[in-house]
């Protein structure tokens, strides 16, 4: 399912040395740092950077961030940090973005209990306060005063549900009611609304988001917008998306978006491809080319350019 391409055998001492080698000199080797970087595995990178910092008692981390510059250092300071470590940064700049809580929305649902969990502990080793502090205190407006922001959001980020496939049908026919009146209503900061997205198992939220369509002749998705546009309902509607179906939300929501705004949404693309380089990205490849009949590759090539694009060509598969 990953797309990135990495050697089984490897020298961290070697590669650290070639990466020395390309920091030195009268301008850096971009090439050489992609062909490393670019193609080691989670746990050859950090191999990497304690060899390079053993051996040359440097930081590879700040090294390359004076060598790189702009969205190719930013891809790959993201890329060389641990994923629960990534996450954690990339939750920090949504939230002192004050905007981008698609971010931490899609952290806290598409991730593993245990993925989560380990985000959290990264987030409080590196920023000295949990996550969930600082998701409540940076939730503002009126959205804070009703309270309905603050805990979906930090309900979903403290969550930690059960992993299995067992459903309870009746249940789910039950909640399905319950979010079908919310959303009549207009009242979807109702506290068993937020329980039920913030509380459940993805198998037993899939099994409800199923029967809301069955019994309502519609996604849950479709009527959740309808005649809405406020912060805290397009909150719910990423973290069902994504409960639902994380790789067309990707696809629809982050790189479509990216790519047809006036200017290329670099952030989000360097997010998707490096977060799910490991994981999942061979999926969202085919599941892109099968919707838009276009190789993903050739869409981020036609949008970015320079060391940046071949660093992300590299993540995606691309053979040197």
């Amino acid at each position: 399912m990953a797309t990135l391409i990495f050697p089984i055998n490897h020298s961290p001492l070697q590669d650290a040395e070639a990466l020395r080698k390309a920091f030195e000199g009268w301008g850096t080797d971009e090439k050489t740092i992609i062909s490393i970087l670019g193609h080691r595995s989670s746990y050859q990178r950090q191999q990497i950077r304690k060899a390079y910092e053993d051996h040359y008692q440097e930081d590879l981390v700040k090294r390359l961030e004076k060598e790189i510059t702009g969205d190719f250092e930013k891809a790959v300071y993201r890329w060389i940090l641990e994923p629960a470590d990534r996450d954690a940064v990339l939750a920090h700049v949504a939230i002192k973005n004050g905007r981008d809580y698609q971010v931490i929305v899609e952290i806290a649902t598409v991730l593993s209990p245990e993925e989560l969990l380990a985000v959290r502990r990264a987030y409080l080793k590196r920023y000295k306060h949990s996550l969930e502090e600082d998701v409540a205190a940076h939730t503002t407006g009126h959205l804070r005063q009703a309270s309905s922001w603050g805990q979906l959001l930090v309900g979903l980020v403290s969550s930690y549900r059960y992993v299995g496939d067992d459903i309870n049908v009746k249940l789910a026919q039950s909640e399905a009611e319950i979010l079908h009146e919310a959303i009549k209503e207009k009242k979807l900061g109702h506290e068993e609304a937020i329980r039920i997205l913030t509380t459940r198992s993805k198998t037993q939220l899939v099994a409800t988001f199923n029967r809301y369509r069955e019994a309502h002749g519609g996604s849950i998705t479709k009527n959740l917008l309808d005649g809405s546009s406020d912060e805290f309902h397009k909150a719910l509607y990423t973290a069902i998306r994504c409960f639902y179906d994380h790789t067309k939300h990707f696809i629809e929501q982050v790189v479509r978006n990216a790519i047809k705004k006036v200017g290329t949404d670099e952030d989000a693309l360097t997010r998707v491809i490096v977060s799910r380089a490991e994981k999942d990205m061979k999926h969202i490849k085919e599941a892109y080319y099968k919707r838009n009949s276009v190789q993903i590759e050739q869409a981020v090539a036609k949008e970015i350019s320079g060391d940046y694009k071949n660093f992300l060509l590299a993540l995606l598969g691309k053979e040197d």
